[in-house]
Formats: C-alpha cells, sequence, structure tokens
C-alpha cells in the first residue's frame, strides 16, 4: 500500500543526546520528498517540533492535532499546513488515527508508548488494517522489542504480532517496509490449556 499519511508520535522533550533530533528531522524530511503528509500533535515541543519543522522546511504538508487545553496553553505550532483543535487528549488520538494511514513513533516517553501500542493493538484485533513502525534511533526501541519477544516465548501474544511493529534506524526502509507490509492472519489466542 502507498502512504499517504503517517502519524507520527513522538517526546515533547528532545531527550539526552542530539541524535534524537538529528533523526527526528531524517524523518521528517523523508516523509516530506515522498509526499507523504504528516499528522501530529500539532505542538513546537521537543522531537514533535523537530519533525514538524523538517517536514515543513522540505516543503511537505504537516496536520498538526492539538487538544484544546494544550491549545489554550499557547503549545500550537505556528507554521503548520493545517490544524485542529479537538476536546481533549482521547478524542486528538482517535481522530490522529483515522487521518493516518500508518504509524511511526520515535524516541519518547510514556504518552509515545500508549499511542504505539494502541494503534498496534487496533492492528491486531483487526479494527484497522494500518501498518506500525518505530524510527529506533541509537537503539532506543531495543529494549521494547527484546520485552515483545518476552510476551511471545511466555505465550502472551504471537510473533507475527510482535514482527507488526517494524523496528529500523533509517527512515526510507522503515517506510518501505510498511508499504509492503501484510497483515498477519494467525490466531490471536493460544489452546487453552487444562489447570494444573
Amino acid at each position: 500500500m502507498k502512504l499517504r499519511s503517517v502519524a507520527v508520535y513522538c517526546g515533547s522533550n528532545f531527550g539526552i543526546s542530539p541524535i534524537y533530533a538529528e533523526g527526528a528531522r531524517a524523518l521528517g524530511a523523508t516523509l516530506a520528498g515522498l509526499g507523504i503528509t504528516l499528522i501530529y500533535g500539532g505542538t513546537h515541543k521537543g522531537l514533535m517540533g523537530v519533525v514538524a519543522d523538517a517536514a515543513l522546511a522540505a516543503g511537505g504538508k504537516v496536520h498538526g492535532v492539538i487538544s484544546r487545553r494544550l491549545f489554550e496553553r499557547g503549545h500550537l505550532h505556528g507554521g503548520l499546513t493545517q490544524h485542529e483543535i479537538t476536546p481533549d487528549m482521547r478524542s486528538r488520538k482517535a481522530r490522529m488515527a483515522e487521518l493516518a494511514d500508518g504509524f511511526i513513533a520515535l524516541p519518547g516517553g510514556l504518552g509515545t508508548l500508549e499511542e504505539l501500542f494502541e494503534v498496534a493493538t487496533l492492528t491486531q484485533l483487526g479494527d484497522h488494517v494500518k501498518p506500525s513502525g518505530v524510527l529506533n534511533i541509537n537503539g532506543f526501541y531495543d529494549p521494547m522489542r527484546a520485552m515483545l519477544e518476552n510476551m511471545a516465548r511466555e505465550e502472551f501474544m504471537r510473533m507475527e504480532h510482535v514482527d507488526m511493529i517494524h523496528i529500523d534506524a533509517d527512515p526510507g526502509r522503515l517506510i518501505d517496509r510498511m508499504e509492503t507490509w501484510e497483515m498477519p492472519t494467525v490466531e490471536k489466542w493460544f489452546p487453552t490449556k487444562p489447570a494444573a
């Protein structure tokens, strides 16, 4: 599938190393170069502002979706192609998922992980069929991958569902992998085991 729009989830902080901002800039420029609209949380803060600035500087379209509370606190990026204000964070997430053909997480905190896992879970359940990925800057997402693999070993999820979250350090390769992804057809549930 050709991705026309990608929701990017990432930190509203910059992180400890400048390498995170470099990766965010690379993703923003790559999306713009491929003609993919960036959908994101609408703010100028942290890596969120960096990825938006990079996409805009490269001539891309950037659609911000910001909650009313953050808008009223002055967090809206001033140079977006388009923006909309939602009543709260839940409606903000739902709107971003509706607008996007796929999802990419950059490094971030609790909100970033929550957004990534929500859209991946909706794919696992078949509520939508949209690819997810993470830009693995500086090995940031290696521990997440290890945890997901452990969940599969312990039979809390299928390895096919672990592999639904594409992991790559190169934004172009990551997008290529997402565009060639096919929804796994494996059963979510393991056979019931008798009580010991």
